[in-house]
């Protein structure tokens, strides 16, 4: 069965080094201004919805309109730079999550390649080893323990039907 090659791409030395400055130089903007929480920080924190990023504004442009309704006891130029900060960042995440999620997304198609062409390989051995083909065992053998199922009497057993154990 011919395979279907999903996804085709390089990157030149160039390209990965003037991808990796990128990071850095924004990794070193980002050093001491950014928070890294704990899992139970972000449980704690959480993340306010869309409808509350609404009860936000709305609250920021009453404390413009309406600056005598502020409590003395609110930071309200804190509560600015908090905002101001918010939407430079919120901004940012976004492009960098399509980046993100673009990234993931090649790196999920060239992993299926990748995977099906390392199957067709070992199948391709496999048959060359059962004809004796002089070389292949060893190659075989090697990667033939990725093809190993558990088995409830004796505990593993191997199931080389072509695809690799879980």
């Amino acid at each position: 069965m011919a395979f279907d090659n999903l996804i085709s791409l390089t990157f030149s030395e160039n390209d990965l080094a003037t991808i990796d400055q990128a990071i850095q130089t924004i990794e070193g903007i980002l050093s001491g201004k950014t928070i890294n929480l704990t899992p139970e920080q972000r449980q704690q924190y959480g993340r306010i919805a869309e409808q509350n990023k609404l009860f936000v504004n709305k609250a920021k442009g009453y404390m413009e309109q309406y600056p005598q309704h502020v409590p003395g006891f609110l930071d309200k130029a804190e509560f600015d730079k908090d905002y101001a900060a918010r939407q430079q960042i919120e901004s940012r995440l976004q492009r960098l999550g399509s980046m993100t999620e673009q990234l993931s997304d090649t790196k999920v198609l060239l992993d299926h390649d990748n995977y099906h062409n390392a199957i067709t390989f070992y199948r391709n051995v496999k048959f060359l080893s059962g004809e004796n083909v002089p070389g292949t065992n060893v190659i075989y053998d090697d990667m033939k323990q990725f093809f190993v199922a558990a088995t409830p009497a004796s505990g593993t057993a191997p199931s080389d039907n072509g695809q690799p154990s879980a």
